[in-house]
């Protein structure tokens, strides 16, 4: 029985010496999003100031660990007036609720680099679980000699189960702005 407990200790403190820690490289990741517009069109928009850090196991292939934070003040769809407006407290409510963040739960992986990452979103004070599809490369070394590691990450969420209800009904049926909020995530991480 101590050879079998000696044996699980060996190979549950083994598997942590793989894991390697990653912090994200802010001019080559990007936190974004789309929404429909009167029924008609998408607005895109993203978040000029984020953060983040993720654990590759180079052992198993797989995430063991990803947070993010953005500043929702950040928040920029071209157009100050909107911008303005998406940080008011009809949305984001910037001065009260300055960050909104996720922190993963689960790591599934699939096929050809695919997997699901499930994790807690957090907006205005509020967690809800999110699962992203997710593309994650295999490490490469950079021409510095830093190793990087790139993911896509995607989902859909409605905005109201985070508390951003503010809308307005159109006079032909429908409203100004669409309650699926699809996310685009693209992270590149440098080795600590």
């Amino acid at each position: 029985m101590k050879k079998i407990a000696t044996a699980l200790a060996a190979l549950l403190l083994g598997a942590s010496v793989f894991a390697t820690d990653f912090e994200l490289d802010g001019s080559h990741s990007s936190v974004g999003f789309s929404v429909k517009h009167l029924m008609v069109s998408n607005v895109k928009g993203k978040f000029k100031k984020f953060d983040g850090n993720f654990s590759y196991d180079e052992k198993s292939k797989k995430i063991s660990a990803l947070e993010g934070i953005v500043e929702t003040a950040s928040v920029d769809t071209d157009i100050q007036k909107r911008d303005d407006h998406l940080r008011s407290a009809d949305f984001f409510d910037s001065a009260k609720f300055p960050k909104m963040n996720f922190v993963m739960t689960k790591y599934t992986p699939l096929k050809a680099g695919k997997a699901k990452v499930a994790g807690n979103l957090t907006i205005k004070g509020i967690t809800k679980p999110v699962i992203f599809d997710a593309e994650v490369s295999s490490p490469v070394k950079d021409p510095w000699g830093g190793t990087r590691i790139g993911m896509t990450l995607t989902s859909q969420i409605n905005r109201k189960d985070f508390g951003l209800n503010w809308n307005k009904a159109l006079e032909a049926g429908g409203f100004v702005v669409g309650d699926e909020i699809k996310i685009s995530v693209e992270l590149e991480g440098i080795a600590k």
